[in-house]
């Protein structure tokens, strides 16, 4: 089986766009539908051919494009069964714990509610591959528009069960203003200091900071660190449960 071809690219004004292409087969994916010319410009750039959209929630700014490029290209438009009637065009329903072929390549569906009540997050477990869109970020989490602190932080262990080799996409580069805010709750952590450096300078440069691995989201991402006792002393909550931690640091997140 060969290697999954990826193709990372700006929608709209802080979407990431992503393409899944199987060599083999010439099957593509677009990971949610943001914006409909930046998936066409990236599909002819490639010599692509479109033949899915794989939805993970919702909102208009993932499924703007979903119908025009369904017209286009008869592509088949897979999402969550929970917000069926939500999602444009959509052809196949999925919930937690489903899984599916995309040319001979199993993807495992994970839902993961809190940032809309049925958003679910793509694994592809052979190629190490997580879209984990609008819940989880590098250096952050999705904003909690549907959901409760509980639901999210529940979903985020979810994800943090995967391998820590896992690269994961997520849905828009909000990753300078994340480690802004994430050093204000982790002023200690010497590798979230050098991220944040590291993030500067690719932004600096106009390059994407996606994509990350869960290694990575461990060891900086406060959203998943709200066991670390220097998090939970700086916030003077040395004995609060982990929920607890975790809605804090999103409730002064929102707040940022």
């Amino acid at each position: 089986m060969a290697n999954l071809e990826l193709d990372l690219f700006l929608c709209r004004t802080d979407n990431f766009g992503v393409l899944v292409h199987d060599p083999e087969s010439g099957a593509t994916a677009s990971i949610d539908a943001p914006e409909e010319q930046p998936i066409l410009g990236a599909l002819k750039r490639r010599g692509w051919t479109l033949t899915h959209i794989l939805t993970t929630h919702h909102h208009p700014d993932h499924v703007s494009a979903n119908l025009a490029l369904k017209e286009a290209f008869d592509a088949t438009i897979i999402g969550p069964e929970n917000e069926a009637g939500k999602i444009p065009g959509i052809d196949q329903t999925i919930g937690d714990g489903g899984h599916f072929d995309f040319a001979g390549h199993r993807v495992d569906v994970f839902e993961t509610p809190g940032h809309t009540a049925g958003h679910i997050c793509f694994h592809f477990p052979d190629d190490k591959l997580l879209f984990s869109a609008d819940t989880l970020f590098a250096l952050g989490c999705g904003r909690l528009f549907e959901g409760t602190p509980a639901q999210m932080w529940a979903s985020l262990q979810k994800l943090m069960a995967l391998p820590d080799d896992t690269t994961i996409y997520f849905g828009h580069e909000y990753t300078q203003s994340n480690a802004r805010f994430a050093l204000t709750v982790d002023p200690q952590n010497d590798a979230l200091k050098e991220r944040a450096a590291e993030i500067d300078a690719l932004r600096a440069k106009d390059e994407p900071t996606a994509p990350t691995t869960l290694g990575l989201e461990k060891r900086t991402n406060p959203f998943l660190r709200p066991h670390d006792a220097a998090i939970r002393t700086h916030l003077g909550m040395e004995s609060a449960s982990d929920a607890e931690v975790f809605a804090e640091i999103r409730k002064r997140k929102d707040n940022f």
